[in-house]
């Protein structure tokens, strides 16, 4: 096991990011004068390097960061090490987005579709990322779906099921294990930057991400630590984030 720090939201450093423990690595980098999509395919080619280099040396890495958007470069970094991942993924919402179907413009809203292959150009490509078949990957929760969202799922072969039914879900092969932060409900976790209510709490997620660390085929695990500082949300999901690191060993 490894733990990686990546203290950022999309393009933006995070100086003061507030994430449960401490990393032995952190990745920052001085992010050229450009378009978020060029900031971000710097930023997400140093991760996707960092965990490429993990997953060959054997260590199975944990990545903090602010957002759900370096996802793309763990996915990206597991590919380089050999290793062709299905994902699990955690969230209050579906983050299936597009730039053409977004109404908020937010690209931290588009991040599972881009790995399952949506216009591979944006950073894709840049990141040597290939897309993630959709029958391999399952989304935990997603209570809160945009229509968009809602109807591309309608179509996909995306699974989707509650936080309780994630153990008799799960894809083939080797598992990304995602957790956004903002899948518990905010009553559990206070502080969060999108909260959606109505949401499972701390205790049934952490039982579920222990069902799927159970099954010993989780390669990496991504942690977005999607909160203002200051709420003490970090605290409350430090128990989790040891038992993810101590199963990860």
């Amino acid at each position: 096991m490894t733990s990686i720090l990546v203290p950022y939201h999309l393009d933006e450093y995070l100086p003061e990011l507030d994430v449960p423990g401490s990393a032995e690595t952190t990745v920052m980098l001085a992010l050229p004068d450009a378009d978020p999509w060029t900031r971000m395919g710097w930023l997400y080619g140093a991760v996707a390097v960092t965990v490429g280099g993990a997953v060959s040396a054997g260590r199975r890495p944990v990545v903090l960061s602010g957002d759900c958007t370096t996802s793309l470069g763990v996915v990206a970094g597991l590919q380089r090490g050999g290793v062709e991942p299905s994902v699990v993924w955690f969230d209050a919402h579906g983050d299936l987005q597009t730039p053409e179907t977004t109404t908020s413009g937010y690209l931290g809203g588009m991040p599972l579709r881009l790995l399952t292959g949506h216009r591979p150009e944006l950073i894709a490509t840049t990141l040597g990322l290939r897309p993630v078949a959709e029958e391999h990957v399952l989304l935990a929760d997603g209570r809160d779906l945009d229509p968009a969202e809602a109807d591309y799922l309608r179509g996909s072969t995306i699974r989707r099921c509650p936080v309780d039914q994630v153990a008799g879900q799960l894809p083939d092969g080797p598992i990304y294990l995602h957790l956004d932060a903002d899948v518990v409900d905010p009553v559990d976790l206070p502080g969060l930057c999108f909260p959606a209510v109505g949401g499972p709490h701390l205790t049934e997620v952490a039982d579920a991400v222990t069902a799927v660390l159970d099954t010993g085929r989780v390669v990496a695990v991504g942690v977005a630590c999607t909160w203002d500082p200051g709420h003490g949300a970090a605290a409350r999901l430090s128990p989790l984030v040891k038992e993810i690191l101590g199963r990860l060993a």
